[in-house]
C-alpha cells in the first residue's frame, strides 16, 4: 500500500490521450476493463487497510446512545480522503506500465 501513498496519480480529473490508454493493447475496450478490474482491487486494498486502521482506535460501549467521535480515527479518515481515486491510481499504473495482464484468447488460439 505504501506505493498507493506515493503515487503520482492526479487527485483531479485530467485528459488522458486514448492512444496512449488503448496502445498496450490496441482496444480501447479491453485496456479499460483491465483498468478497472485493477481500480476494484485497489479499492479492495484501501477499504481493507482504513478499516484495520479505524478498528484500532474504536472505543466500544454496550450503550447505543452514546457515540464518542475519535479524534485518531477523524484523522486517519481526513488521509484517506486526500488519496487519489482508485480508477486514477489504475489509470496512472496502467500509463506506468505497472500492471500485468494477459489475454487468454490469444493463448488458447496458440495452442
Amino acid at each position: 500500500m505504501s506505493d498507493i501513498k506515493n503515487s503520482e496519480a492526479p487527485i483531479n480529473t485530467i485528459t488522458i490521450d486514448k492512444n496512449k490508454l488503448d496502445a498496450p493493447t490496441g482496444n480501447i475496450y479491453e485496456a479499460i476493463s483491465i483498468i478497472s478490474k485493477r481500480a476494484n482491487q485497489i479499492n479492495g486494498d484501501i477499504k481493507k487497510e482504513l478499516l484495520e486502521k479505524l478498528d484500532e482506535f474504536a472505543t466500544y460501549n454496550d450503550s447505543l446512545e452514546e457515540i464518542f467521535e475519535n479524534k485518531e480515527q477523524i484523522e486517519v479518515s481526513k488521509f484517506y480522503e486526500k488519496l487519489p481515486k482508485p480508477h486514477a491510481l489504475a489509470v496512472q499504473e496502467w500509463l506506468d506500465e505497472k500492471i500485468y495482464y494477459r489475454n487468454t484468447a490469444d493463448e488458447a488460439i496458440e495452442e
